[in-house]
């Protein structure tokens, strides 16, 4: 459907300028076609490929054809003409056409927004490049602008002029490689890409639009031109919560969501953004979570990347909806004191020929060298983090989603891989920094950019990294040296968490430093605690199958991996599933086992997830120092023998002791040491029969002896239960 190779008529009389416009090859239409002065004549020239005759609506002036070619001329008297002219043409099906003259506007971008691009420092950039509605004089139409500054040639292509790129090329803007045309007329709806002949060989490429805002549902690729929203916000008051929160010392729990597999319709299909507003809002209030996080729904062509290969910065994807539908999903979040967090990838984009490989002909947003520009492992290409116009492009996308979106923060996804020039590369294939060493300089500049225009621009807001490697001061602020997130994935924690719940309970003796080395580098960062989406795939088991023993002690030992989880410093991120002990791994092509509610063990799971909140975001003990070690204090992380764990969660005076079990063995007269005399309320006990355990407990409270423990001059004396966590508070007598 789109043009390819045009078919060129040549001109009677040589003219190289012209002939080059008519083979589709001129870098600047606007110095040949439009309304030109020649002392007191005028000059009017068209090209309409397949036009029969062209005339000028205001003056009734028949254009005659040029030799045997599409272009068509008018000569005529100066001041004849008006400013802006319409012109009125049959094409070669028999229908005729009205419409203004593109080539008699002037250019429409401002030097200063092309001069703030180019330097890299254009947040709003999206408003300026792209496809956008736009008056000029009074005369509605669509503003099209593409980076592209090695193409020879650029033109808009779509359902309005039959993807025939002879028909709409486009005017360069100079050394800024920007390229733009206004068309009249236009209004929304219309599907569009842009056909670029590259300056380096001739090849013809048609390319989605780096900048849209709304897509057609794949598997077709176009950009559609959208309407600007008129979506009526109605989130005041959480934005203004939100600028004056405190969320270092706030609970903070995160309900981890792939929207495609949460739940689907009764014949499998999607559900809308809308609808599944309301279902997941309902769901994540009553079970407790203060934040949603959406695996990316930045547009992807692909299902089975579940959003990660990434071809729409600047779109949710259509497969859920309209850009409002999303607006609605997010403010519906906002008024019931729910955030939103979307996963952005800025790490890297796949190759799809549509896409931003490549995009001009040369290696534009990528990097020319392989041993630089390529993800050979994942099949998808690198950003070139070090030049001005791509790291203006995802600055400008992480911000759009903020500003117009309302978005309370973004996940950024794979900065281990953004971070090292030898990230999951062999010797020899990559290459050093400018000092010799692997650290991708350009990189680490442009996240602390990020970090600190977007906590500037939209205080309040969080940004977090999925970090894995011991990268120093990945939390730290900017100006401390740091990268400047507000949080970093805990990946060790998770990583050891698990591996010591898979061993069976007779061996976890031997494994017990897993549980304790944590607390060794706990406060060095601001660190989420993320049984994540990764966690239940490619054949790791769900959750549930990863815990030792029968199906008993697979459901304990989940429950009190939880029980553990939320008493740990740090905030808390489940994937979705995990908190009713789905069976099955994670199917990103279907929903959610719902049906597993309807067994009791389940429903114990999702009741546990759902007190586990309450407790974490009731009790300041429990969230108020979650990044800082005055928050913490061990009891005894020595009982390896008994593979016993236990700590107090502290807030100034008020504090909860945590003991843990993890082993099957109930632990009878187990005494503790304890700071204070008085009682001590069971809040939480993971063995209750409620979440289906065996209702081994201490009737509600005990009481403190004199008698010293552990160099505590109390102690308490209490009955542990089987795999299990119990959290005691205490009540000065």
């Amino acid at each position: 459907m789109h043009h390819t190779d045009p078919e060129t008529k040549p001109l009677s009389k040589p003219n190289p300028e012209l002939q080059r416009l008519l083979e589709a090859r001129h870098h600047d239409p606007f110095t040949l076609l439009g309304r030109h002065r020649l002392a007191d004549r005028e000059l009017v020239r068209v090209h309409l490929p397949g036009a029969a005759w062209v005339r000028i609506v205001e003056t009734g002036h028949s254009l005659e054809r040029v030799g045997n070619t599409d272009l068509f001329e008018w000569h005529g008297k100066a001041g004849s003409l008006p400013e802006r002219y319409r012109l009125i043409w049959r094409d070669s099906y028999g229908a005729e056409h009205i419409a203004y003259d593109p080539y008699c506007f002037p250019a429409q971008l401002s030097d200063y927004d092309l001069h703030l691009f180019s330097e890299g420092k254009h947040w709003h950039v999206y408003r300026v490049l792209g496809a956008h509605r736009k008056k000029v004089d009074g005369i509605t139409g669509v503003l099209f602008a593409v980076w592209a500054p090695s193409a020879d040639r650029v033109s808009v292509v779509g359902d309005f002029n039959s993807w025939d790129g002879r028909t709409h090329p486009m005017r360069a803007r100079g050394g800024s490689g920007v390229w733009e045309l206004f068309v009249p007329g236009l209004g929304c709806g219309p599907h569009y890409k842009y056909e670029l002949r590259t300056r380096q060989n001739g090849k013809i490429v048609v390319k989605t639009d780096p900048y849209g805002q709304q897509f057609e549902l794949r598997p077709a690729t176009a950009a559609l031109i959208c309407k600007e929203s008129g979506f009526n916000w109605q989130d005041e008051v959480w934005l203004e919560q939100r600028r004056n929160s405190d969320w270092q010392h706030s609970a903070f729990s995160v309900y981890e969501v792939h929207l495609g597999s949460w739940k689907r319709d009764d014949t499998g299909h999607f559900l809308n953004y809308r609808d599944l507003a309301r279902e997941l809002v309902d769901y994540v209030r009553q079970t407790g979570f203060t934040h949603i996080e959406l695996l990316p729904i930045t547009e992807h062509p692909l299902d089975a990347s579940w959003g990660y290969q990434t071809t729409g910065y600047f779109a949710p994807t259509s497969r859920f909806g309209s850009p409002d539908d999303f607006r609605f999903f997010v403010d519906l979040c906002h008024r019931n004191n729910i955030g939103v967090l979307l996963d952005w990838v800025p790490a890297h984009f796949p190759k799809d020929d549509f896409g931003l490989a490549s995009f001009d002909g040369s290696a534009l947003y990528e990097h020319e060298d392989p041993r630089r520009g390529e993800h050979r492992d994942w099949g998808t290409l690198i950003y070139n983090y070090g030049r001005n116009e791509v790291k203006n492009f995802l600055l400008a996308s992480a911000i759009y989603w903020l500003e117009e979106f309302h978005i309370d923060g973004l996940r950024v996804d794979a900065v281990a891989s953004m971070l090292y020039h030898d990230y999951s590369r062999n010797t020899g294939d990559w290459l050093p920094n400018i000092y010799g060493g692997r650290e991708n300089l350009e990189a680490v500049n442009f996240l602390r950019e990020l970090n600190t225009v977007t906590h500037s621009e939209f205080p309040g807001t969080v940004i977090m990294a999925e970090e894995s490697t011991a990268w120093p001061g990945v939390s730290n602020p900017v100006d401390m040296g740091g990268l400047g997130f507000s949080m970093k994935w805990n990946m060790g924690w998770m990583h050891d968490s698990l591996a010591y719940m898979h061993n069976d309970p007779v061996h976890r003796k031997f494994h017990h430093n897993d549980l304790t080395f944590g607390l060794l580098y706990a406060f060095t960062e601001n660190f989420v605690l993320p049984f994540s989406h990764d966690e239940v795939v490619h054949g790791k088991q769900s959750m549930l199958y990863k815990q030792a023993g029968d199906e008993w002690q697979q459901f304990a030992n989940l429950r009190l991996l939880y029980a553990y989880m939320f008493t740990f410093p740090g905030k808390k991120l489940l994937f979705m599933g995990n908190e009713i002990g789905q069976g099955r791994e994670w199917n990103f092509d279907s929903s959610i086992e719902w049906h597993l509610l309807d067994y009791e063990l389940h429903r114990g799971i999702q009741s546990l997830v759902s007190d586990l909140n309450g407790l974490y975001r009731e009790y300041p003990e429990l969230h108020r120092h979650d990044f800082t070690a005055d928050g913490f204090e061990w009891i005894d992380c020595n009982a390896a023998e008994e593979s016993m764990l236990s700590f107090i969660r502290r807030d100034g005076a008020d504090f909860v002791v945590v003991v843990l079990n993890f082993t099957p063995v109930p632990r009878h007269d187990y005494r503790v040491g304890v700071p204070a005399a008085g009682s001590y309320v069971e809040l939480f006990n993971s063995d209750s029969g409620f979440y289906g355990g065996t209702d081994v407990g201490n009737h509600g409270q005990v009481e403190a002896d004199a008698q010293p423990w552990g160099g505590r001059p109390w102690s308490v004396r209490m009955t542990i239960p089987p795999l299990a966590g119990i959290v005691l508070r205490h009540s000065p007598s």
